[in-house]
């Protein structure tokens, strides 16, 4: 089911956005997600979509916009990159806080300073904290596939929080890729209609947002919200398993590429996946026993899954594509090393931050990190237990 087209990652994003139709779309453009907000601007202007598009004058101001228009009982959704996502940080608390199922679509993309407007995840992980579900996309299709199920799981009734879905900039969001559309019915009969849960403008049932929320009940707030990231995780793979059923394409919290008898692993996200998978075979056609596990959901984290299926490794490196600045790895990687520590078998587990700024990953890089990887395992040793690959020495 479905059309076989060739298109950028960001304007795959655009189409599933033209399907799924949302109320409103308020969004102020930065690079690289500029081309998703230019293409659905499109889409509305001719009538593709009867989505209110608000022109805002800052991110901030676009999130404050697709908060209230989500309090109202719309379906809301947004896009962003780097220093726009950096300048909602404030009202992306307040979005998940209130509980409200924005969608939001996101070209990964470095923070300044320096500037640079090229790909990494250092965006997506300032806002991890925020109350956020957080999906990353290897490439177009999964950004595609992500984007639709967002909404099912956002608006769900067991979660009711805003969903971020993040895929590299210039490196998908601008290359062209062959992939596949669903049909236009078949992605509103599978998100269904906007469930609206005490929206703002039902006169009848007058109720109050954001108030002021002191020791009294803002600790039991949080543990709502608290409550719903831990219901998303069922959620997600529940909706998978319908999307699955639509699309014939397989998804979970993450992939576990050639894992299941692996020695060494590699964990990575977004499009550094693919160029993990290409050493991985030819690893293999050696007999080196590589695996790689490529998360889809950092937030819910989905810790007790993740140390199942590495605990069995000898030796993991995670690989960051953003620093934490804490002079001790990047940020997926303390999140990983938490995830085994209590595990009866676990990994040896280094950190290596690479690309960042949008320098490339190549091939050779690869090889080197399961080389050493290779060296843990042989000798139960860690030399080096954070550092940087893909830069001058």
């Amino acid at each position: 089911m479905g059309q076989q087209v060739a298109m950028t990652g960001n304007i795959a994003v655009a189409n599933a956005m033209r399907q799924i139709n949302p109320d409103v779309c308020a969004a102020y453009p930065i690079t690289p997600s500029t081309e998703i907000m230019q293409q659905f601007s499109n889409f509305v202007a001719d009538g593709d979509v009867k989505t209110v598009l608000v022109p805002a004058e800052s991110e901030h101001s676009a999130m404050s916009a697709c908060i209230g228009a989500a309090a109202a009982g719309g379906r809301v959704m947004t896009a962003t990159s780097s220093q726009g996502m950096a300048l909602m940080w404030e009202m992306l608390y307040i979005a998940a806080g209130n509980r409200l199922p924005i969608v939001l679509a996101m070209s990964n993309r470095a923070l300044s300073a320096p500037l640079n407007i090229h790909g990494d995840t250092s965006d997506a992980m300032g806002a991890r904290d925020s109350g956020w579900i957080q999906f990353f996309s290897e490439n177009a299709q999964e950004a595609y596939d992500n984007l639709i199920q967002a909404i099912r799981i956002a608006e769900h009734m067991d979660v009711r929080l805003p969903a971020m879905v993040g895929m590299d900039g210039f490196i998908i969001s601008h290359s062209i890729e062959s992939m596949t559309l669903l049909d236009d019915q078949a992605v509103q009969d599978f998100i269904g209609d906007c469930i609206t849960h005490m929206p703002l403008l039902d006169v009848d049932n007058p109720k109050t947002f954001g108030p002021l929320d002191l020791q009294d009940y803002y600790i039991e707030h949080k543990r709502q919200e608290y409550e719903a990231m831990k219901n998303a995780k069922g959620v997600i793979v529940e909706v998978a398993k319908e999307f699955t059923e639509l699309s014939g394409r397989e998804y979970g919290l993450f992939e576990a590429y050639a894992l299941d008898d692996a020695e060494i692993a590699i964990v990575a996200l977004n499009s550094a996946a693919g160029t993990i998978k290409t050493v991985i075979d030819e690893l293999r056609s050696t007999g080196v026993r590589a695996g790689l596990l490529k998360p889809r959901v950092f937030r819910p984290f989905p810790a007790e899954e993740i140390a199942e299926a590495l605990s069995h490794v000898k030796a993991v490196c995670v690989m960051d594509r953003a620093d934490g600045v804490n002079g001790t790895g990047g940020p997926l990687f303390p999140e990983f090393r938490s995830a085994l520590y209590d595990a009866p078998k676990r990994p040896l587990i280094i950190n290596r931050i690479f690309g960042l700024g949008g320098r490339d990953l190549g091939l050779h890089h690869v090889r080197d990190v399961y080389g050493e990887l290779q060296k843990i395992a042989g000798t139960g040793k860690i030399e080096t237990l954070a550092g940087y690959i893909t830069v001058r020495n």
